[in-house]
């Protein structure tokens, strides 16, 4: 990595400082770990301050939207009204909801509930009902900045396994966001999250995680919970990316609905929670950018 630019040349990062003062230390870090057969990220992944600014303003309007949700889910809703409240919102504030015909997804926002695991379509006739519990999936464009976060509802008096199931699910994000620290592993977080689920009698999820994020709404790396400690790709800092486990009451099987090709549901018909949000790992530990 360092012997493609000289030590007095401008660093690749753009800051304006000589490359000897700036990241060549950190290449050469990064260059260390590659001998060794560990997976690096690349420079396109290392978000410099100007960015994180700008994915900062985005995570405002993200978490500005799931703030006024947090007063507004109640029972009797129907989740096509929590669409056009998202949409509005981001909107009114300047953003552009990153799902809206994202490849195709025809709504702003993803409403999951009970035994689907994610990407469920907004509609009139799902109303909710006392009982249920729900995640909400937000993402948010500004001017050019991607943000992402979720967070699940409870709608009145839900059962005990099923509060359990979410109060778990964010403690696994806790877990996770404990190991995230510069020039450890993503493997790190992951195990860290797999055995917190397990070890309360739940599965995670294989086929489908985070993902890094902010210049683009889906970047590398890919991230999964089902890991092991020093593997997957190295947390250099300036790297940001999404925890958001789905962690199932039953088994880890799931399907996609054969019909539109997005909604995922578990295999056994049990229910499934996800909390997600976005982390940049900074030189001493970490941020959290969007919750």
């Amino acid at each position: 990595m360092s012997s493609k630019i000289g030590r007095n040349d401008p660093c690749w990062c753009k800051s304006g400082r000589k490359y000897k003062t700036c990241h060549a230390a950190f290449d050469d870090r990064l260059s260390r770990f590659s001998a060794q057969g560990k997976v690096v990220p690349p420079h396109s992944l290392i978000k410099t301050p100007e960015q994180i600014a700008g994915i900062k303003e985005s995570a405002r309007i993200n978490i500005a939207v799931l703030d006024y949700l947090d007063r507004e889910v109640r029972e009797g809703m129907n989740t096509a009204e929590i669409d056009r409240i998202v949409y509005e919102i981001t909107t009114d504030m300047g953003g552009i909801p990153a799902p809206l015909n994202y490849e195709g997804y025809p709504y702003s926002v993803c409403t999951s509930l009970n035994d689907q695991v994610c990407h469920g379509f907004p509609s009139e006739k799902v109303v909710l009902r006392e009982g249920d519990i729900m995640n909400v999936d937000c993402s948010t464009i500004l001017n050019g900045y991607f943000s992402d976060s979720s967070r699940m509802y409870c709608i009145g008096e839900v059962s005990p396994e099923k509060k359990r199931l979410v109060e778990v699910t964010k403690e696994c994000v806790e877990k996770g966001l404990e190991q995230v620290k510069p020039w450890g592993f993503l493997g790190d977080m992951g195990q860290a999250v797999h055995d917190h689920a397990y070890a309360n009698g739940y599965t995670v999820v294989r086929e489908i995680g985070g993902h890094g994020v902010g210049l683009a709404f889906h970047e590398e790396p890919w991230v999964g919970y089902n890991s092991r400690r020093g593997t997957q790709m190295v947390m250099a800092p300036g790297m940001v990316f999404t925890i958001e486990p789905m962690v199932n009451m039953g088994g880890v099987g799931i399907y996609t609905d054969d019909e539109n090709n997005w909604e995922v549901y578990t295999d056994d018909g049990l229910p499934s929670a996800q909390w997600e949000i976005m982390v940049h790992v900074t030189e001493d530990g970490h941020e959290v950018l969007c919750w």
